[in-house]
């Protein structure tokens, strides 16, 4: 670290004020006050260069994902944010860089109501690592959690799907350039927005939910593990992004099931809360779509065409281990 050192890089960029009961940054712990009759709800999500981000992003953007991928899994559990930590690895210090990170990062921490508490910094010189970890509450056992899906469950989607997985691939060229097309897809990989609203109005409304980051046919995957149930999706009812209009079948195809970043919220409910489901969109200003019906039987996914036949699959999703899968 230069003159000044990790501490009073700490101090000018990372170090805010935190709500009355709290104790943040400058201790050994920070201290934070848990609701009666509440549990804690604790996520961890790491940002690599050259894996997750482009090492020419706008550091405010980067700022703001960092923090956004991590409140979009407090979202899935229907949890309320209490505050986070950053654990952050650079290869130098960049004011500049640091400036425009801190200020994305708080920014949609004073937004989400999950201040800044803690973490850690050190010097690597092989690119960024970002660590954030998110801490939030929820009440008693109400959260929505993965094994609590059931047979005959609706299967929902919040927002639109594909709009990040292309603006993805246009950046790496792997489609035909069309910069209008990518203006308008570009936040919603680089700017995601976490649907913490939408995940605490679904409380007592929804039994699963899970937020799509690697793929809806993966994510999906990992609910109907969970619960030991199958579905069906029905392709032609997933809510695509207008960017894809005009693409090849096969790329909007694996756009809408295997995309990832997208961090809309993938949810089960009974078909009796439907109505109620539908006013909590438009409440939010968010448009759900139900895309699929959970199944007894083979944990497995069945995707459906209009007619109702299989659509075969090329692929599922993302593995941070092997890619596309």
């Amino acid at each position: 670290m230069p003159p000044g050192g990790e501490f009073d890089l700490i101090a000018q960029y990372f170090k805010r004020p935190v709500p009355r009961g709290m104790l943040g940054v400058g201790d050994d712990c920070a201290l934070l006050p848990l609701a009666p009759g509440c549990q804690l709800a604790v996520s961890t999500d790491m940002l690599v260069q050259g894996q997750h981000f482009f090492a020419d992003v706008d550091p405010r953007l980067l700022g703001h994902k960092a923090l956004a991928v991590n409140l979009s899994d407090l979202a899935a559990m229907g949890a309320r944010p209490l505050a986070c930590t950053l654990a952050i690895s650079l290869p130098r210090v960049d004011a500049d860089w640091l400036q425009g990170f801190a200020a994305g990062f708080h920014a949609l921490a004073a937004q989400a109501a999950c201040p800044l508490v803690g973490g850690d910094t050190t010097r690597n010189p092989d690119g960024v690592v970002i660590s954030v970890t998110v801490m939030g509450e929820v009440a008693g056992e109400r959260a929505l959690r993965r094994d609590a899906a059931q047979a005959d469950d609706d299967i929902w989607v919040s927002g639109t799907l594909g709009a990040a997985d292309v603006a993805l691939r246009w950046l790496l060229g792997q489609l035909p350039a069309a910069p209008q097309a990518l203006q308008h897809a570009r936040p919603f990989l680089e700017q995601p927005t976490p649907r913490l609203a939408l995940g605490q109005g679904l409380l007592g409304l929804a039994h699963a939910a899970i937020d799509i980051s690697d793929g809806l046919l993966q994510d999906l995957g990992h609910i109907l593990e969970a619960s030991q149930c199958g579905a069906e999706l029905w392709l032609d009812a997933l809510p695509a992004h207008p960017v894809l209009d005009g693409l090849p079948a096969d790329v909007r195809q694996d756009a809408l099931l295997a995309g990832g970043d997208v961090y809309e919220l993938c949810f089960t409910a009974p078909a009796a809360r439907r109505q109620p489901i539908q006013a909590l969109g438009a409440q939010l200003g968010l448009p759900l779509s139900r895309v699929g019906r959970v199944q007894a039987g083979d944990v497995a996914v069945r995707v459906l065409d209009a007619q109702g036949l299989a659509v075969p699959v090329a692929h599922r999703g993302f593995d941070h281990f092997k890619g596309s899968s």
